[in-house]
């Protein structure tokens, strides 16, 4: 408590809601995640349609390798967020750091080479801010509550 209000946001007044009212929570944050993905998508989609420019859609390319390591290097018994001497891990989290950095330097090499226009290279690079949100929505919202977990 903060000068006699109660913590709103913490799990033991969360506790004392419905399970109906969990149920509704669980699923305004499957919503939001569902709508910042697909804005990364439309922002994707008009990158390329609104300039007439099809080349920025390699960073794709990138979106569908980025979580591939995750998916086969990393067992279920160790954590992808703590430290471990564990060499998968180490490689897994090099693969992906690898693949997000290409997510970046993909637009930035199409720019540079004058492939694309500034429109493009923006719209490309709020696509990728969008999809980090949208992934680090998904981790909090996963990481907080263990009984609607999508995994």
């Amino acid at each position: 408590m903060i000068s006699g209000v109660p913590h709103l946001c913490g799990k033991y007044l969360m506790a004392d809601l419905p399970v109906y009212m969990h149920a509704c929570l669980h699923t305004g944050k499957l919503a939001a995640l569902a709508i910042l993905v697909s804005g990364g998508i439309v922002l994707q989609i008009l990158a390329c349609a609104l300039y007439n420019n099809w080349w920025p859609m390699l960073t794709v390319i990138m979106y569908v390798l980025l979580p591939m390591p995750l998916l086969f290097f990393v067992g279920s018994d160790s954590s992808i967020f703590s430290e471990s001497e564990n060499g998968w891990v180490n490689a897994t989290k090099f693969l992906t750091g690898a693949s997000a950095i290409g997510s970046i330097a993909i637009p930035a090499i199409l720019k540079h080479a004058g492939v694309i226009g500034w429109g493009a290279l923006a719209m490309e690079l709020s696509s990728f801010f969008v999809f980090v949100l949208a992934i680090m929505c998904y981790i909090r919202t996963s990481d907080g509550d263990d009984s609607y977990s999508i995994i």
